[in-house]
């Protein structure tokens, strides 16, 4: 495995690119333009003026629209609603390029950019996903090969409901029906791919796919339903919490329909259709976190009654979600490492942990530096987030307990992350993605030539998204970012002050200037070189 960051590669003169601690060059991708700056600065200034100057929002009941009734998009709703084979046919298709890229990683080049398991999952698959949320929500979940094979494993079936019981059918334990194992695993693979760089290492890149099929399994073998899906995956339940900014959902059709019915086939499942996988049902659910598109309550339902629908982006994180505990640290701490991960690829970053590594006497491998600088990186930025939070509740002399402000603001970074991560992907779906065409062809690498650095420098300065629109397209998403953090605390600080009383006016300015620093940070790394990830 490469530790950290991959060695630095000698370009030739006049191309793009870093001086790197051991006196070569780093290939980077070039930052946004500082006219950018200005423009998303300006519109950071301008929504917390308005914020500040306006009175709270009126709730109002959500408008949305069935998609099912679309023209174009509700024949292909319907179609895929309309059978489970469909989703079937997806979920083989996802399964078998799975299975190929654990063959690829095992029995391939160990070149990271000429092996399919490399190029495919962190230039294509985890590139794609979070950008697909924006646009379906939890789709992926739906077609998600971990699942689906340890569901054919376990279950040895496509997707019909079973007579018998597979597996021990057992409870969670109360202690792990919450995301904290999610959150654990979470930050662990943070480490593993950014520590131990395993984004670079086909062999291990295939071995972690075999584990997350592995736990999925064994999870379903022990519990009941799908415990992985609901409680442990960390991609999972960030899709979950990213999707309540999605402005699609799954829900009723009628609301009156699900409240009269007493049977509940959504939660329960029928003869042939198997139960909500996250113990859901359709009638009493308002966010998409632990939904995963399955489709079983399509299927289920005695009276067609659930359909897709949009929606707008705020309706959820703003009003619909339920505040928790465990959930507010999940979204708190995937807001900070989706920052460290734009942290690491700045070239400045190795620097840092070889400064560090000197000072605390760490090998030249620097894993406990690595380690130390990611623990740090996560509890700074929540740290800022409870002395902010404090701040504004004695500001607003509240008698409402510190726990439920730390619970309910916490909404207000999902969408500084969500944004700034999908800022930071479009850069890389734009300039990287393209590697994979080439190793689409020839999966194993057998008997193929690495690329020299210029070539590969030369390819990824060939965006397949214009230069001009992907910065365009990367502020904006900044800017959106912030105006919807800004709802959502608009929206999520009704009642905080007290029992009529909400968080308005200059009571916002401390939640304000945390969220415009926080959006702030995260442009002025956009702005700066970006490291290639391979």
């Amino acid at each position: 495995m490469t530790p950290l960051n991959p060695e630095p590669v000698t370009l030739s003169a006049g191309t793009h690119g870093a001086l790197g601690s051991h006196g070569g060059m780093v290939m980077t991708h070039p930052g946004l333009p500082m006219g950018w700056v200005v423009a998303v600065g300006a519109g950071i200034a301008l929504i917390a003026i308005w914020a500040v100057l306006t009175a709270s929002p009126v709730p109002r009941p959500g408008r949305h629209v069935n998609l099912a009734r679309v023209p174009v998009v509700g024949a292909a709703m319907r179609f895929m609603t309309a059978s489970p084979w469909p989703l079937v046919a997806l979920k083989l298709l996802f399964a078998a390029a799975f299975l190929a890229v654990i063959y690829a990683g095992l029995f391939g080049t160990p070149t990271a950019e000429l092996n399919l398991a490399t190029t495919l999952t962190w230039n294509g698959w985890w590139i794609l996903v979070i950008i697909s949320v924006f646009f379906l929500g939890t789709a992926w979940c739906s077609v998600c090969p971990w699942n689906s094979l340890a569901e054919w494993l376990v279950k040895r079936r496509l997707w019909r409901r079973g007579s018998g019981i597979s597996g021990l059918g057992l409870r969670v334990p109360r202690p792990l029906r919450r995301v904290w194992p999610a959150l654990v695993l979470f930050v662990g693979f943070t480490w593993l791919e950014l520590g131990l760089g395993v984004t670079t290492d086909p062999v291990s890149t295939a071995l972690l796919a075999v584990l997350m099929v592995v736990l999925a399994a064994s999870s379903m073998a022990v519990y009941e339903r799908k415990a992985f899906c609901r409680y442990f995956c960390p991609v999972g339940r960030t899709i979950g919490f990213y999707s309540q900014l999605a402005p699609i959902e799954i829900r009723p059709v009628d609301d009156d329909v699900c409240a009269r019915c007493t049977t509940l086939e959504c939660y329960h499942g029928t003869e042939t259709v198997e139960p909500c996988p996250t113990h859901l049902t359709m009638g009493r659910f308002a966010q998409n976190t632990y939904c995963t598109s399955c489709g079983a309550c399509f299927f289920s339902c005695p009276y067609a009654n659930v359909s897709w629908r949009l929606r707008s982006v705020a309706a959820e994180a703003g009003v619909g979600a339920r505040p928790h505990w465990d959930e507010a640290w999940f979204m708190l701490v995937l807001w900070a490492v989706t920052t460290f991960h734009g942290l690491t690829m700045k070239i400045y970053w190795e620097d840092w942990m070889e400064a560090l590594g000197g000072v605390i006497g760490d090998s030249k491998h620097l894993i406990a530096t690595f380690t130390l600088g990611l623990a740090a990186s996560i509890a700074i930025p929540i740290l800022v987030y409870v002395l902010f939070v404090a701040l504004s509740r004695n500001l607003s002399a509240s008698p409402v307990p510190f726990r439920r402000w730390f619970s309910v603001l916490a909404f207000s970074v999902l969408p500084v992350a969500f944004a700034y991560h999908l800022s930071h992907n479009l850069s890389h779906l734009a300039r990287e993605s393209s590697t994979i065409i080439p190793v689409l062809a020839n999966p194993l690498g057998t008997g193929a030539m690495a690329m020299k650095p210029l070539e590969m420098y030369m390819l990824h300065m060939d965006p397949l998204i214009p230069e001009p629109l992907l910065h365009a397209l990367q502020a904006g998403l900044l800017v959106w970012g912030f105006w919807v953090a800004v709802q959502i605390l608009r929206h999520r600080g009704r009642g905080l002050v007290g029992e009529d009383g909400d968080l308005a006016g200059w009571r916002l300015v401390p939640m304000l200037l945390l969220l415009g620093g926080a959006t702030a940070f995260n442009l002025v790394l956009t702005t700066q070189e970006m490291v290639m990830r391979m």
